[in-house]
């Protein structure tokens, strides 16, 4: 039995009710190879990571073929969405809160101190654009 740290080290969620380890993640060009790896699972696949972050997203971000679900685990961070309908939302996320991005939904997180978030992302054909 091996352990991993979530951290480093997210779980793919796949079909047949899989869970399997992935490689740490080392940068943005991580994402891509991920893809490649979990493309067999289409959009049913799910990437569960967690992160510390102490600063605002560099970039916003968009999932087009499901939901991602960002649990504030500890801290709290402002998220902003641009629906598909053009309308816009922002919540201050406190520990023990969740907001559902809906599939197109571009966002991004403003961190005005350390927070901890666990991400349940469908990763299949995430977009990213400069903040």
């Amino acid at each position: 039995m091996t352990q991993y740290n979530i951290f480093t080290d997210p779980i793919h969620l796949g079909l047949g009710a899989t869970a399997v380890p992935q490689p740490p993640m080392t940068g943005m060009e991580w994402y891509d190879a991920y893809a490649a790896r979990t493309a067999s699972d289409g959009a049913e696949g799910r990437l569960v990571a967690m992160h510390k972050m102490d600063e605002d997203w560099p970039s916003w971000e968009m999932h087009p073929h499901g939901e991602e679900v960002v649990i504030c685990i500890a801290g709290s961070m402002t998220l902003r969405q641009k629906f598909v309908d053009g309308t816009t939302a922002s919540v201050t996320v406190n520990a023990g809160g969740y907001i559902i991005n809906p599939p197109g939904c571009w966002h991004i997180a403003d961190i005005a101190e350390e927070v901890t978030a666990l991400f349940i992302t469908a990763g299949l054909g995430t977009e990213m654009r400069p903040r």
